[in-house]
């Protein structure tokens, strides 16, 4: 008989545990039987209870009662017992089935998480913005694998808002977004300030121009990314400190999107700066108000690091103020 060797702690059982009855719902059956279930692999693999208890490192006692307990439970005989030889019932051959696939499910489970926490070759969960994703994300990762070639990393693009609600579900280790999100259950650090642009298209009035400020393009049509967007509310407060409230034509997800409509004459935009230059569109420097928009990184407060997230986090705040390409 094949199974899986798991060797466990020694629980001595107290004779006034709990029964449970047929109508036990689910959760209450699964939380009696899962301590027993090793016990039950190992007796099943041996079928000696003498040895099965010395291969495991229990009381004798302790494992034959943990097995009759078992089967009370459970309601059905799952050994044929001949002194202390047991071979296993029809229902026992049933039951070890699903015992050593949930078993090695565990053992898998383990498994990555070690791995996942190994300093060398651990995982990192990192979010990041769309339009880091081109030119800044894959620096950094190219700068920090120098030091660690073998830590890998599971990467999602999303938005600010989208991005904060899976590192509080745990989805995400650490993530850069912007703006610098200010909540009491993550921890932000600020990295790096990145200028935005005013792109209109190459035949706007306002396109021989090097520089403007906001207030000139009170009356022009805006093309902007959704409400939720850390960029569409820069936007709108940058507007609104012009002195006016934006026009939006046309409302999107994603920046590069943006710029086609404003080069399709639609619009006129603020944005970061392009990893590549677009043509049809001129990119002009906003003055007043000061048009930038902080990037920071975040993570959630109280959350343990792996090492090699630890790592990571240590390299990005090292590159404060030298964040973003030239």
């Amino acid at each position: 008989m094949h199974g899986i060797v798991i060797i466990v702690p020694v629980m001595h059982e107290k004779r006034s545990e709990t029964r449970l009855s047929p109508s036990s719902d689910t959760e209450d059956i699964a939380a009696v039987l899962a301590p027993r279930l090793a016990y039950f692999a190992g007796v099943a693999r041996i079928e000696h209870v003498t040895r099965a208890a010395q291969e495991m490192q229990v009381p004798q006692s302790t494992l034959s009662r943990a097995m009759v307990r078992l089967e009370q439970d459970l309601g059905v005989d799952l050994f044929a017992r001949r002194g202390r030889t047991v071979s296993l019932t029809p229902a026992g051959r049933t039951f070890l089935a699903s015992v050593e696939r949930a078993l090695s499910e565990i053992e898998r489970a383990a498994d990555e998480v070690r791995a996942d926490a190994d300093p060398a070759t651990g995982k990192v969960a990192f979010g990041f913005l769309h339009t880091m994703g081109s030119e800044t994300v894959p620096g950094l990762i190219r700068a920090f694998r120098a030091d660690h070639p073998r830590v890998r990393f599971s990467l999602v693009q999303n938005y600010g808002e989208a991005m904060l609600e899976r590192l509080r579900s745990g989805e995400l280790d650490l993530c850069l977004t912007s703006p610098v999100p200010d909540a009491p259950d993550l921890v932000a650090r600020r990295l790096d300030e990145q200028k935005l642009r005013l792109v209109v298209p190459a035949d706007h009035r306002l396109a021989s121009r090097k520089r403007i400020r906001l207030a000139e393009a009170a009356d022009e049509t805006f093309v902007t990314l959704e409400p939720g967007y850390g960029l569409r509310r820069i936007t709108d407060d940058l507007c609104r400190e012009a002195g006016f409230k934006p026009r939006i034509a046309f409302e999107g997800e994603e920046t590069e999107t943006l710029r086609g409509l404003v080069a399709a004459d639609l619009g006129v935009a603020l944005l970061p700066p392009p990893a590549v230059a677009r043509p049809g569109v001129v990119e002009l420097t906003v003055t007043a108000p000061r048009a930038v928009r902080e990037i920071g990184v975040a993570w959630l407060d109280g959350h343990p690091d792996t090492p090699p997230v630890a790592a990571f986090k240590r390299f990005l705040l090292s590159r404060r103020g030298h964040l973003l390409p030239d």
